[in-house]
This record gives structure tokens, sequence and C-alpha cells, in this order.
């Protein structure tokens, strides 16, 4: 018995063929049928890891999602704000398993980096296509690292997006974002915070603030239809949105239990929470009733989504022809004889 790897060369090569929008948008689509199919989503407990690092300034976490009589995914993921500058790596880096549910045998494996990418934009198109203004035009980002690229890909997808202004306490890396995201065609302005608040209908927050030193909007200067989709807390103490703004904002989390413990959601107290992104996508009316008010989405990523991503990745893998097929588990030929060597 053997099991799909899907390596970096084959990940590159299949998104080179099939290009970007192609991958974000059967990533969106398949996102939402996922949060809509009640009953069918089976079973995700919050992540759970391990801090690590100077300061424990890093974690290491594992991400489970159990369809039960089918498999079980996990995605081992590690969060490492100083990676970029020290290490000339991604701030976040993973990979993901799946195993057979009847067997629990490995069945595939592979990068989990641009899969997190790709499926934290779509899920955050998902929740601004329900929450933002369709006629929305202008997009904010607070933070322009990797995740800021996804998240401008993903909603360009679905919004009429004209302009796109951006914020980073590093100048560089607000410097080369138009660079990075030219293949959108989008006019890209770095811009204060006070200004993408006084003027983007859609602002998103992936920044790797520390712990207690949040937030990083200034909640001032906000329109009164803006939709946030805040995704930079994953810790204890760590947030981006001013606790007032949530106090007078609809917010939605995409795992209610993960973003009370590590998410924006940590500053409010359980009843301030509106209806999971889960739930507005099961029923749209609830969120869409919503759209001309200020609303948060409470990003922490969850292993649904990652499941999801697995299956989008293997999907696109198997259309190209590509994967190798490798026997990586000793699996003797007496189940009852470890040394029965094949």
């Amino acid at each position: 018995m053997e099991t799909s790897v899907v390596t970096r060369q084959h990940v590159a090569k299949i998104v080179q063929e099939k290009g970007f929008d192609h991958f974000m948008d059967r990533m969106i689509v398949r996102l939402g049928e996922a949060f809509r199919a009640v009953g069918q989503r089976g079973i995700t407990p919050a992540r759970d890891g391990f801090l690590r690092g100077p300061n424990d300034s890093a974690v290491l976490e594992w991400m489970p999602h159990h369809r039960p009589g089918d498999s079980v995914t996990i995605k081992t993921v590690a969060y490492t704000p100083t990676n970029p500058a020290t290490h000339q790596l991604p701030t976040i880096i993973g990979t993901m398993a799946r195993y057979d549910d009847a067997t629990g045998r490995l069945l595939a494996i592979c990068d989990g980096i641009l899969p997190t990418a790709i499926r934290t934009g779509a899920a955050s198109a998902v929740a601004s296509g329900l929450l933002a203004r369709k006629d929305s035009s202008v997009l904010g980002l607070v933070g322009a690292g990797a995740q800021a690229v996804t998240q401008a890909h993903a909603l360009s997808r679905v919004f009429p997006l004209k302009r796109i202004l951006v914020h980073d306490i590093e100048p560089a890396h607000a410097a080369t974002f138009a660079d990075r995201v030219e293949f959108l065609g989008l006019d890209v302005e770095v811009a204060p915070v006070a200004e993408i608040e006084a003027a983007a209908d859609i602002i998103c927050t992936a920044t790797s603030v520390g712990v207690g030193d949040g937030p990083v909007l200034l909640g001032e200067h906000l329109r009164p239809h803006v939709h946030i989709n805040a995704i930079g807390a994953d810790l204890i103490g760590k947030f981006e949105v001013p606790r007032a703004v949530l106090k007078s904002a609809f917010v939605t989390a995409d795992h209610r239990a993960q973003a009370l413990r590590e998410g924006e959601a940590q500053q409010l107290d359980e009843s301030d929470l509106g209806p999971d992104l889960l739930t507005l996508c099961a029923e749209p009316g609830l969120a869409t009733v919503r759209q001309d008010q200020v609303t948060v989405f409470d990003s922490t990523g969850f292993a649904l989504e990652d499941h999801v991503a697995f299956d989008v990745l293997l999907e696109l893998a198997e259309e190209a022809g590509l994967g190798d097929q490798v026997q990586l588990e000793h699996l003797p030929l007496d189940a009852l004889n470890p040394y029965a060597f094949a």
C-alpha cells in the first residue's frame, strides 16, 4: 500500500499550469460548500500545541479534522514571527497528512504552507461575501506579509476592487507589496492606518503583533459599513482589533471555542458573538441584513478548512497527473510479525 506525496515541485507545477485564479476560485467554492453542508462537516476540535522560542513568542500546533467513516486530516503548523528576518523563511510553516479512518493508514502527505495561505484568503472571501457590501471597491490591509497577498487575491475574486491601501510597521514590507500582487492589476498605495480606516470598505488585519502589543487598528475612523477580516490573532493575549470596535460590531467566528480562547473574541463574552460563519453560510439571511453596519470576521483558522484545502490540492494533483506514490509505512507481509519484510 502506497502513500501519495505531493511535493513543493508538484504544487508549483500545479499553480503554474492551472494559474493562481483557478486554485483560489476552487478553494472559495469548496469552502463555501463545506461550510453550508450542515450535518456533513465532520468533527473539528480546537487546535492544540505548545509555545516555543524566545519569550514563548512562537508556537507549534496540531489541527485535526475527523470525517467519520472516511478519513482524518491533521495539519502540523509552526508560527514563528522571526522567521522572515532571521532565517528567510515564512512566518507560517506546516505540513498536512491524511489517514484512513478504518485502518489508520497514512493516505497522503503534502506541504501546508501554500494551502494554509490560500484557504485563509478564501475563508475571508466567503465571510466578506456575506457581510460586506457587494459594491466594495477599496481594500485596506494592515500587515503586508505573505498572508496579505492571498487576502487581496481572494477578495479580488469576489468584489469589484479598484484600489488597495496597505500599511505595515516594516516599511520594506509595505513597499514591496505592490510588486507581489502585480498580477491582480490593481492600484496599490502605502497608507497610514487612519487613512485606511477612513477609505476602506473591507479591511484585513494580518500581522505578527506581539502578545499584549495590540491592537493594530485605531478604530477611530472606520466607515459605518466596513467589514473587517481579523486573521492575525492566534495566541492568548494577541489581538488586532480594539475591544470597543468589537463590542459595537457584529462579530462572527470561524471556530467559536478557538476564537474565544485565542482570537479577537478573547476580548469578549461569548454572548457578544453572533452566529458562527458556518451558520451564516447555511442561513445567509442572518448575514446580509448586517451589511450596512460594522462587521468583524474573527478568523483563527480551523482544520475543516485544511481538510478542504487538502481535498482541493489532491484533486488538482490528480487532474494534472502529478504526485509520487511511495511506500512510507512499514506494513509487513505478516501483520503479527514486525520482522516480516517484503
